[in-house]
């Protein structure tokens, strides 16, 4: 990214100067868009630059996973290819290849003079259209090769090949082949020979759909070079995501794996092993970020991620015993990513020891703010959240001055309930972001321009808690519970019990 451009942060417009949130300008840089968050903003930038781990620790919706995607957006762009090259002496231990970008561009040139150039059948030699089955040998009308019979004069265009099958079922269903075959009109490719600038070469017209593809001597001698290489496959393209989402990733999808192959990688029916082999996000997250929200619940599998983090390769392995995938393996596959991890307080002494040491050790770790001051600038922070969440959703409208005053208010309140904050506003702002929409939603019911005051007020009654809603319907949760189960339950219901009896603080339940 360019770095001077995209940092450069955007004039904040103060509430009391507003009309409405369409005047509030978005920051280009991602980072400039986490609010209130300005230690872990700066320890992203640092971490994107020098290549740092990070743990994020605070509760949900105050911007840890934004910031592990914006960090991905300041890192350069890949610089590797890795691929999955089939290995004859061994197929089931295929080897790794792994091509620097340079080398990626310079192939896909080899490879795009290797296919040729394309021409209109009506450009072909008449001889070479009508072998190919583009031009009716009986009236001349040109037609797809998949027509075998000319839509003009309804004759066939050719007669029907029957070609010598080598499939190991041919004695059974032969017949099928000879058809399909058949169906297309003429022969797949023509070899022939031709004069350019005084010299006869051979050159080839083959199908490409209603096309012909000419190949030259250039062009065979290409494909000749390429045929020589081992087959291969690739596994981590050169244009990928920097950005590897792995929360709640199962065995599989975190370390890879080989899939199965019913027909156990048998040469004429099967797969190779090397088409099989299916990355894990350790891998895809090469030269990127690997985010993992709610670290703790990956359990056993933490400690993978410090494997991959300190070896920065990884191998992949068939995973399923049963599985004709479970002999295959592949060594040393790259695997050098960031590591962005995030969990809630109290969940903290669930990650595992060695993990947390490898993170400090090549990071830093991070208490997420839950308020920030009430202040103008603050205030003004908070109007550029409601302008963000409006023009993210995409579907409501923008919101004028009073309700960007209400919100705040609503922010207000929030941080002296949830935080015992005095002058101050939350940055749990995952749920005032659900206000915003709520109201949004409202407006938009009511083919309103804008989203106004009355709208926020309206959704604060809309957006309440389940457990707010049944408080007032039923004066408890528990009072909730007890009229909620059916009479079967009841009786085995300790509430039932509660309910049916009245307490006396001498005796007891009566």
């Amino acid at each position: 990214m360019d770095t001077q451009s995209e940092n450069v942060k955007p004039m904040l417009r103060m509430v009391d100067e507003l009309q409405d949130t369409s005047e509030i300008e978005i920051p280009k840089d991602p980072l400039l868009r986490v609010i209130g968050q300005d230690e872990a903003i700066e320890l992203a930038r640092l971490a994107a630059v020098q290549r740092r781990h990070l743990l994020l620790v605070g509760p949900p919706g105050t911007g840890k996973s934004m910031i592990a995607q914006a960090l991905s957006l300041h890192l350069p762009r890949p610089l590797e290819e890795i691929r999955i090259v089939h290995n004859p002496e061994n197929p089931e231990r295929p080897a790794v290849e792994v091509k620097k970008v340079d080398d990626v561009y310079k192939e896909r040139q080899s490879l795009g003079s290797a296919e040729g150039e394309t021409i209109d059948p009506r450009e072909a030699p008449v001889n070479v259209a009508e072998a190919l089955g583009y031009k009716c040998q009986n009236c001349g009308e040109y037609s797809s090769p998949r027509d075998h019979y000319c839509p003009k004069c309804s004759k066939p265009k050719a007669a029907p090949m029957r070609v010598q099958s080598t499939n190991p079922f041919s004695d059974l269903i032969g017949n099928l082949f000879e058809v399909t075959i058949g169906g297309m009109s003429g022969r797949d490719k023509v070899t022939t020979t031709r004069k350019r600038l005084g010299k006869e070469e051979v050159v080839v017209f083959e199908r490409a759909g209603d096309k012909i593809r000419v190949l030259d001597q250039s062009a065979l001698e290409k494909r000749r070079e390429l045929e020589k290489l081992n087959p291969k496959k690739v596994l981590i393209p050169l244009g990928r995501n920097p950005f590897i989402l792995a929360t709640g990733a199962s065995e599989t999808e975190l370390l890879g794996d080989v899939r199965h192959d019913p027909y156990g990688g048998h040469p004429q029916l099967g797969l190779a092993p090397y088409e099989r082999v299916v990355p894990g996000s350790i891998h895809e997250a090469h030269e990127g970020v690997l985010f993992v929200d709610e670290l703790p619940h990956l359990g056993h599998l933490q400690r993978y991620i410090l494997t991959a983090m300190q070896e920065k390769r990884f191998p992949i392995s068939g995973r399923n015993p049963q599985s004709a995938g479970a002999s295959v393996k592949v060594e040393n596959v790259p695997c050098d990513f960031i590591f962005v991890g995030a969990c809630n307080i109290q969940d903290l002494p669930e990650i595992l020891s060695p993990l947390r040491s490898r993170i400090a050790g090549g990071g830093y770790e991070v208490l997420v703010e839950t308020t920030m001051p009430d202040t103008k600038t603050n205030r003004a922070k908070v109007a550029q959240f409601i302008a963000q969440e409006i023009v993210m959703d995409g579907r409501i409208p923008h919101a004028k001055k009073e309700a960007v005053i209400d919100i705040i208010t609503e922010s207000r309140k929030r941080a002296k309930l949830f935080d015992g904050k005095e002058n101050s506003l939350t940055l749990r702002l995952r749920e005032l972001g659900g206000l915003i929409r709520a109201a949004g939603d409202i407006a938009f019911q009511q083919n309103s321009k804008f989203i106004e005051a009355i709208h926020i007020k309206n959704a604060l009654k809309r957006a309440r808690t389940a457990e707010d809603q049944i408080k007032e319907k039923y004066g408890s949760y528990y009072g909730g519970v007890s009229k909620d189960i059916s009479g079967a339950q009841k009786e085995s219901s300790p509430y039932y019990y509660w309910n049916q009896h009245s307490f006396d603080h001498k005796t007891g339940y009566s």
